[in-house]
């Protein structure tokens, strides 16, 4: 087996004269959970309809498994399960009858039904009508659709979008489940990097349908520094006493300081100085960027 489950070599893809994937080359390890990032609009979805051959690729840019998508298309798609959108549920059904249709048309024994269930924590609802099935349940229920065939890889496009915290909390947990416990790779895109951070072993960040970021969750952590946002008065003279002291001021405001966050130790240090000199800090705070300033700091340094 390849060590990529996904590899994507110099994709381009045009809807009529616009633009919609330029020069892209993803490369999503076995095992893994890819944190596909970007903003709405950014490419995400076509590529997943690409590496589900919705939509058609040029020759040899695509490869699953180490196979051509559009020469070794049924052989591949035996093998992937996938939630684009919305999940394709009939609402009049229950959960389990959901399950039991989708056995019934992939020729796999109904018992299939009850073991999917239980994966994705739906046991107890599995004789609602999906109807009544909240946003979250839905989700669970389109996951536990794109498993049945219990495919090598799982691609799920936007899977958190309008559910609540706990509703994220158990796509997550689910997630990470289904690595470890059952190695499966699974490509996930999203538009909330702190979402990502949470879940993902590797990120590949999109922008305008080109990757302007590919490595592991490490490396792109290594990238998103944070900083320390100090609340303090007398800030003029606070910022002075800092820089005095070797430490960099990255941003300063009529109320706050933000330098490079180290530690909650090195915090504490900072902390105590401006005290000790007569200063009142009222919060100290570690701060991560978002997509948007993330993007601006990789496409700066590009």
């Amino acid at each position: 087996m390849p060590s990529f489950t996904i590899e994507t070599v110099g994709l381009n893809f045009n809807f009529g004269q616009q633009v919609i994937l330029k020069n892209l080359s993803l490369q999503v390890p076995k095992g893994s959970i890819y944190g596909f990032l970007g903003p709405n609009g950014a490419g995400k979805t076509t590529t997943i309809k690409i590496l589900l051959n919705l939509l058609k690729s040029p020759s040899d840019q695509v490869f699953i498994f180490g196979k051509e998508i559009n020469s070794n298309r049924i052989d591949i798609l035996k093998q992937v399960g996938a939630l684009v959108e919305q999940p394709a549920i009939y609402g009049h059904l229950s959960g389990k009858e959901n399950l039991i249709n989708r056995c019934l048309l992939l020729r796999i024994h109904k018992s299939k039904a009850d073991e999917m269930l239980a994966l994705v924590g739906l046991t107890d609802a599995a004789n609602k009508k999906s109807s009544q099935y909240s946003l979250g349940m839905k989700q669970r229920l389109g996951i536990a659709l794109a498993l049945i065939s219990d495919p090598e890889l799982l691609l799920l496009d936007e899977p958190t979008n309008g559910l609540d915290p706990n509703g994220i909390i158990e796509i997550r947990n689910l997630m990470m489940e289904l690595t470890a416990k059952y190695n499966k790779t699974i490509l996930v895109s999203s538009h909330l990097l702190s979402e990502i951070e949470r879940t993902a072993t590797h990120v590949g960040i999109i922008n305008h349908g080109q990757l302007l970021f590919q490595g592991t969750i490490q490396e792109l952590q290594l990238l998103n520094k944070p900083l320390l946002e100090i609340e303090v008065d007398q800030v003029e003279s606070a910022g002075a006493l800092i820089l005095e002291n070797g430490y960099e001021i990255m941003a300063q405001t009529k109320s706050k300081i933000s330098i490079p966050y180290a530690s909650a130790a090195e915090s504490g240090i900072v902390n105590t100085l401006l005290i000790k000199n007569g200063f009142t800090v009222t919060s100290l705070s570690m701060q991560k960027k978002d997509l948007e300033n993330l993007f601006l700091d990789i496409t700066k340094t590009d």
